[in-house]
């Protein structure tokens, strides 16, 4: 079988979510599969992250715009490598192929609301949403199977769309191998120094997007430090200052900027060291199909406070204290409650590790595989 497997945003730097998983499946098939022959379709860039192997093509394809790369380059590079089935990993797909599609849908966030007037997020985002509410729904007529990434987000894709209910499959993500505790002095320091740290902080993982719920959360951290002797400092990575600042201004808390140390972006590499320092991983989302970080925060070993919303509680179980996201004074609370009580902390430090345990990658691709092979 020769199966096509999109990965547009592969070779670009600053990877994000989708990216990661797309590339951790690709892995993974490399690992497992030595059977099938594959095509990753990538757009050029900067990070090389795959290889060629006996039977994976890793094929650089030129384009100008995502919709003009997906929706023309696309499919006819997969008809002219002769592909029985073109797996996109990213929510969208072309919208018309003549051969066998699978598309992976994480989400369905911006079918929900008209994201494009919705209050928050770039103006990039907002067309990106735009261009998802005009293929999603194409897509999720044409497609063969679609994969999405917990059975939450399952029951929401499907009451979105009933009659394409048979197609709606959920497959879990999991965590890269290289997500452990690092006791390592001499890598720490060199970490901390790397990214500007101080010697003890609670890391943020946020963004501009609406769902990831930056306001509130920097609510409840101005709450936590003004209850609190001692409080720690916050870290927050690839954020602007400039819309930092805005965001305090918004919320009447300007002087919290002195407590904030942004990082910048940070390679996925560095990312054990970062959670291995942190005394407390604080996710409180909106939204999340997933949430792939909290998982990663636990195999550290790092505490987690994070949302009674969504996907987390399915897929956190009982490693992580829940918290209600659009109440910052409770958020401040669960805060201060794992930061001062050193049982209680080291309860879900070990509750965390078996709670992540259950997933892989590995496992992902098996089930991928399988699908592969069933169409």
């Amino acid at each position: 079988m020769r199966i096509a497997i999109e990965g547009q945003r592969l070779f670009r730097h600053k990877k994000h979510g989708m990216d990661f998983v797309a590339l951790e499946l690709i892995k993974n098939l490399q690992k497992i599969d030595k059977k099938n022959e594959y095509f990753v379709f990538v757009k050029p860039d900067e990070d090389k992250c795959l290889e060629n192997t006996d039977n994976f093509n890793i094929i650089e394809l030129p384009g100008k715009s995502y919709p003009y790369w997906e929706q023309k380059a696309l499919p006819q590079a997969v008809r002219d490598n002769k592909c029985d089935l073109l797996h996109c990993t990213s929510n969208t797909a072309p919208v018309s192929n003549g051969f066998p599609l699978i598309v992976t849908v994480h989400d369905i966030i911006y079918m929900e609301s008209l994201s494009i007037l919705k209050k928050g997020g770039t103006l990039y985002q907002k067309f990106g949403n735009m261009y998802r509410r005009w293929n999603v729904p194409k897509v999720m007529k044409s497609a063969e199977k679609v994969i999405t990434v917990s059975e939450f987000e399952k029951g929401t894709i499907t009451k979105r769309f009933p009659k394409y209910e048979d197609k709606i499959i959920a497959i879990y993500n999991g965590v890269s191998e290289h997500f452990k505790p690092v006791n390592d002095k001499e890598v720490l320091e060199k970490t901390r120094l790397k990214y500007g740290l101080p010697e003890k902080f609670i890391f943020y993982l946020g963004n501009t997007d609406p769902k990831k719920n930056t306001p509130n959360t920097l609510k409840a951290y101005a709450t936590y430090r003004r209850k609190t002797n001692n409080p720690l400092p916050l870290v927050m990575i690839d954020f602007g200052l400039d819309k930092l600042n805005q965001i305090l201004r918004d919320i009447e808390e300007p002087r919290l900027i002195e407590h904030i140390v942004l990082s910048g972006y940070i390679n996925n590499l560095d990312l054990p060291a970062i959670y291995s320092m942190s005394s407390l991983f604080l996710y409180p989302s909106l939204r999340e199909s997933f949430g792939i970080p909290v998982l990663e925060a636990m195999r550290c070993g790092t505490p987690v406070v994070t949302s009674n919303t969504s996907s987390m509680p399915e897929v956190s179980g009982d490693g992580a204290l829940f918290v209600d996201p659009a109440r910052p004074q409770e958020i401040a609370e669960a805060i201060a409650k794992m930061m001062t009580d050193e049982n209680l902390r080291n309860e879900y430090v070990k509750k965390g590790f078996d709670r992540s345990a259950k997933f892989s990658w590995e496992n992902m691709a098996k089930e991928v595989l399988n699908l592969y092979e069933n169409i």
